[in-house]
């Protein structure tokens, strides 16, 4: 089983599941998930959690991410995006300079509905599926935050913006809230997404690309695949601790270790400091944690070779 994460380029049409489903095939095994759900209609990064990895997911969830959005001024639709059924429109006959206005009063913190066309549940159910059955149920607002705002192209009625926002945005209802303060009412034409994190959409491949890089890969016979980040790496401002061959089974069984069990070169953790894990023969474990006078694991990531 493959373990560690890939910065996928999610190429438009296609589901985040359907991204799954064929990393799944290409690495023919099951245990991998997406880290935040994109719109069919949209493009752009969507790192993949492989193996033990997925463990990482919620935590790479909460990062920041960055989009670039193309607005569609003067249309109003249910779904907040072109691919809605049009409730009303408006021409937009404002300036530029009245529009980049509009769109940077929204920079800040700030309280959003979530739009009923989302994969958010209320009471065990998507709110998307109670959408295509006509039902409309009240949706409670949360704060988000957009920041780094800024008009890079303007074009009546269309104009593309660059935004940073916090995790559980929604850009489409960014867009229908932009439409509104300017009166004609807009919704989103197109999305891309340009960083996740720290992962960004310059080091994203296609799913294409991922399975000919593999191939090209398993035929050199190589160890680890070059596109696939350890899970390690996530940890790197941890300090690196090796254990003693002798205690190896102690922490694979997931005991709590010794200060005696750690390499004798090691030097000592603080109290309550965390820090990586490592194997004799330098294969990682887990991050770990010194709590009154033990190293006690708190996740555990290892995986024989």
């Amino acid at each position: 089983m493959i373990h560690g994460v890939v910065t996928v380029r999610k190429e438009k049409g296609m589901t985040s599941f359907g991204v799954v489903a064929r990393m799944r095939r290409i690495f023919g095994q099951k245990k991998i998930g997406h880290t935040g759900t994109l719109d069919p209609d949209a493009e752009g990064v969507l790192p993949v959690c492989l193996g033990r990895a997925t463990k990482l997911v919620e935590t790479l969830m909460q990062g920041t991410k960055t989009y670039e959005a193309v607005i569609l001024m003067g249309r109003t639709t249910d779904t907040q995006d072109t691919s809605g059924t049009v409730l009303k429109e408006a021409p937009y006959t404002g300036t530029e300079e009245e529009f980049r206005r509009v769109l940077l009063s929204f920079s800040g913190r700030q309280m959003q509905t979530p739009p009923m066309y989302s994969a958010l549940k209320v009471n065990g159910q998507k709110l998307v599926d109670l959408a295509r059955r006509g039902i409309e149920v009240e949706r409670r607002p949360r704060e988000v935050e957009f920041r780094d705002m800024e008009l890079l192209w303007f074009d009546s009625p269309r104009a593309t913006f660059r935004v940073t926002c916090s995790h559980g945005a929604y850009i489409r209802t960014l867009c229908h809230d932009i439409g509104e303060k300017l009166g004609c009412g807009a919704c989103m034409d197109a999305l891309t997404r340009t960083r996740v994190g720290e992962f960004c959409i310059g080091d994203a491949l296609t799913l294409d690309e991922i399975a000919a890089r593999k191939a090209e890969e398993d035929e050199e016979g190589a160890a680890q695949y070059s596109f696939v980040r350890p899970i390690d790496s996530f940890y790197e401002a941890l300090p690196i601790v090796r254990i003693r061959e002798e205690a190896l089974q102690a922490a694979l069984s997931g005991n709590p270790l010794k200060l005696s069990d750690l390499a004798e070169e090691e030097k000592k953790p603080a109290e309550d400091a965390e820090m990586r894990v490592y194997t004799s023969d330098g294969l990682f474990i887990g991050i770990y944690r010194r709590q009154r006078g033990r190293i006690r694991l708190e996740k555990f990531y290892y995986e024989s070779h």
